[in-house]
């Protein structure tokens, strides 16, 4: 079964989360967008998340591109939400909320939620922690 998520990443030195998620989602995605609004901030409780930027975008440009970092490329209307890991469900109920930037804790993303997920998609998780660990194997910068 593939597990769907959104679009991002990490930040790169010297780089603002604004310019890393247009960057993110060009890789990802193929398709230039604009920053609509600062949907959250989400500090982490652990070691397993970094603080994350949510940001709601638009589409300008660009056409669904296939890259080393994805599989796939789709939409999905709301009410049809395909099965996505912590915290993507919480994430984007949030950013329909259309309230003020929301500050909060990642709770979602903790150890049990890790042990459920490596029972369930144990390639994933290996990629994930592989990547907490500064080895992150499906990314085109590592050559």
């Amino acid at each position: 079964m593939p597990v769907w998520v959104l679009p991002g990443g990490g930040i790169d030195p010297n780089e603002t989360p604004e310019n890393a998620i247009v960057r993110e989602i060009l890789e990802e995605t193929g398709f230039h967008v604009k920053i609509c609004r600062l949907a959250g901030v989400y500090m982490p409780i652990n070691r397993l998340a970094h603080t994350t930027h949510l940001y709601e975008c638009k589409i300008n440009a660009g056409k669904p591109t296939l890259s080393n970092e994805t599989k796939g490329v789709r939409f999905f209307p709301l009410n049809a939400l395909p099965p996505m890991p912590v915290p993507y469900g919480e994430w984007i109920l949030d950013a329909l909320a259309i309230q003020p930037t929301i500050h909060k804790r990642l709770s979602s993303v903790n150890y049990w939620n890790l042990f459920k997920n490596l029972l369930l998609h144990p390639l994933l998780v290996g990629r994930f922690l592989l990547s907490r660990l500064g080895l992150p194997i499906n990314s085109k910068r590592n050559t």
